[in-house]
């Protein structure tokens, strides 16, 4: 039984340190310890409720509407059907502001839509603004992540099952009833728990077309508390209060979410169709035309937007450049602050479960993952109220910003990770053990060139967060710093739309163009041989 490098246990007690600094400063700041006042306000009642009320309903809609798009993907084949997934797979980390933008240049009161119709001497039956705009906004976010997540689990359908089915001549009710929703049903509880929560946390979007007081969240009640009211203990009791919920639903969904059971048999590719009739193509083309129609024209209107006459203007302000500058080192130290921190806590965590101290090891992965209960807001407000005491706050700023980009994006790189530094680990350590091998040339010998690849994922996903955050920089931007995100809301807060169409679709391009770079420049063959290693 080999030794526990120390490094993952100093890692995690350095962001166990730092959380509960920022939450000790929201407990000393708070009024009362009894959150339960939050309740008793109005207001705050009135932002509780909606939180609930708007993830709920974009909850319904996304997983609702993924299923039929999930089961249309699963049936059918046609040219274009990997890019358009891939598309759907990049929603989920798509800088906020950039899906927004794209949605309201479409569904906007001055969007494409609205247009069209006042050609027709016709009006929007509806305002992108309010609860309206979020629920649209949340499921053009979502609704792909869902689908990505449900295929997943109609492709582990045993190819012998889709046999069994067509040789019995099933139709296709029959066949989902049977077969694909026993399946679909084990996933539904974890890809439900996942959207909720990811809407209730959902920061840029409400911030940017909550369309007032009657539709404002917990996280944006704190940042009006803090930001604009300065009214710093109603700001700390609201995120208080902010994590208990977090993490009762945390709780609740880790509970609801079964594993899903793997079936004997192989998996298979090939699609199998059982009485194929007109009407059920009608039914899957449809969901498959739909799923595109939502993803494809915010996108695209994105681009075609940003090619304006402002383009010369936006590019000669010097404000875009610092901003664009700021967003580069801000995104580039948070991936790089994230993935040291996660291999760090994985190098532990791993040899703690060859030792066979799982506990142990799933203590230490928690606490990098910490952030997915406690949101970046509420450690920013945390940190922003610890910090004002000792000193200017603003001047710290960047390092703040960063750590926080940072712990957010640790979750993802310690979910990327984990399984393959495992693997590794078990394949390899007998290996380097009898060669003496260890340190940096174990790391540049094995561990590097097999996990270079899912390392420049996990990097890329990384900086793709950190470089469309709001979340923090909300917070601590100023004049003086400001991320090309912030600067993008401050466009479209002054309803400077065309200039916004420039930065948005620089952001867009930046965000796709650094995570392709990276993986491209890591694309290389990452299989160790036992050669390899002599």
């Amino acid at each position: 039984m080999r030794k526990t490098p120390k490094i993952g246990i100093w890692v995690a007690i350095i962001i166990a340190t730092f959380v509960v600094s920022a939450l000790g400063a929201l407990f000393i700041e708070a009024p009362s310890l009894n959150v339960l006042q939050v309740w008793q306000d109005p207001y705050y009642r009135h932002v509780t409720k909606f939180s609930f009320y708007q993830s709920f309903l974009s909850t319904v809609l996304s997983v609702g509407l993924a299923i039929p798009v999930a089961h249309a993907f699963s049936r059918r084949s046609f040219p274009g059907k990997r890019l358009l997934l891939k598309l759907f797979a990049t929603t989920l980390v798509l800088p906020v502001l950039v899906g927004v933008f794209g949605l309201l240049a479409i569904y906007g009161n001055r969007g494409l839509l609205a247009q069209l119709l006042e050609a027709l001497d016709s009006q929007l039956p509806f305002s992108i603004y309010g609860l309206n705009g979020i629920l649209l906004a949340h499921v053009f976010f979502n609704l792909p992540y869902a689908t990505r997540l449900l295929l997943q689990s109609l492709e582990t359908i045993p190819a012998e099952q889709h046999k069994l089915c067509a040789h019995l001549g099933m139709g296709h009710w029959q066949k989902f009833k049977w077969v694909e929703w026993p399946r679909l049903k084990q996933q539904l509880a974890h890809v439900c728990g996942l959207v909720f929560m990811l809407c209730f946390t959902s920061f840029a979007t409400v911030m940017a077309l909550g369309g007032g007081p009657k539709s404002t969240t917990i996280e944006l009640a704190i940042y009006q508390a803090i930001k604009f009211d300065f009214d710093l203990q109603a700001g700390a009791l609201l995120a208080i209060w902010q994590m208990l919920l977090c993490g009762l639903m945390a709780l609740t969904i880790q509970r609801l979410a079964k594993p899903v059971s793997v079936s004997a048999g192989s998996t298979s590719s090939k699609i199998y169709l059982t009485n194929d009739s007109a009407k059920s193509k009608f039914w899957d083309w449809g969901w498959i035309g739909f799923s595109a129609l939502l993803v494809l024209p915010p996108l695209l209107m994105v681009i075609l937007s940003g090619l304006n006459s402002q383009v010369l203007a936006v590019f000669s302000d010097v404000r875009f450049w610092s901003a664009l500058w700021a967003s580069l080192k801000v995104a580039t130290l948070a991936s790089v602050f994230a993935l040291l921190a996660g291999i760090g806590i994985l190098i532990s965590s791993r040899r703690l479960r060859l030792n066979f101290h799982e506990k142990r090891a799933d203590q230490i992965e928690l606490i990098g993952t910490i952030i997915l209960v406690t949101p970046g807001l509420v450690i920013s407000t945390g940190l922003f109220l610890l910090l004002r005491s000792m000193t200017d706050v603003f001047s710290l700023a960047f390092v703040v910003v960063v750590a926080v980009n940072g712990l957010m994006g640790l979750p993802y790189v310690i979910k990327t990770l984990s399984q393959p530094m495992l693997q590794i680990e078990q394949q390899y350590q007998y290996v380097c053990a009898s060669l003496g091998m260890k340190g940096w040339q174990r790391l540049k010998v094995v561990e590097w060139r097999a996990l270079k690849k899912p390392m420049a994922h996990a990097f890329a996903i990384s900086f793709m967060f950190a470089i469309g955050d709001l979340s923090a920089i909300a917070l601590f931007g100023s004049q003086e710093f400001r991320t090309l995100p912030l600067y993008l809301f401050q466009l479209l807060g002054s309803y400077q739309m065309d200039a916004a169409a420039v930065v948005s679709v620089t952001l867009l391009a930046l965000s796709v163009g650094c995570f392709t770079l990276i993986e491209t420049l890591f694309k290389a063959n990452s299989k160790v041989t036992y050669a390899d290693a002599k």
